[in-house]
């Protein structure tokens, strides 16, 4: 099992790296050397949106591949990852399947990592005042 979620890992890691690398060519003006969608690049535009969410793509995709800080990558893209679902069902069909993968690896490793989230659905936590 360890063999699959790791597998996961980088695979998600590298969807995200190469999406945040891609969408940094097209800012700097180069063309995109994987399929986008024109109807996303639309609406992210090419100022600070577009660098933010592709920068937040690196930084996560990098922390899955090296496999640290992973539940810290899967709770930053869990937001993404819903808009990008939303976003290519409802908007652009064009890359559903590359979303529908996305997606299902998120939740996959969202339930392998489950034991790291159970502190973010406490209402009362527990702090710790020195």
């Amino acid at each position: 099992m360890k063999i699959i979620i790791r597998v996961a890992e980088v695979l998600l890691g590298a969807i995200f790296l190469g999406a945040g690398l891609n969408g940094y060519a097209v800012l700097f003006g180069f063309e995109p050397f994987v399929p986008t969608s024109p109807a996303a690049m639309d609406f992210l535009g090419s100022g600070y949106l577009l660098a933010l969410e592709k920068g937040i793509e690196i930084v996560a995709g990098l922390f899955l591949i090296i496999g640290r800080f992973v539940p810290l990558a899967l709770v930053v893209l869990a937001s993404l990852v819903v808009n990008i679902f939303a976003f290519h069902v409802f908007v652009d069909s064009e890359l559903l399947l590359l979303a529908i993968v996305v997606a299902l690896l998120e939740v996959f490793l969202a339930w392998c990592y489950r034991e790291s989230f159970k502190g973010l659905f406490e209402s009362q936590p527990v702090r710790k005042v020195n």
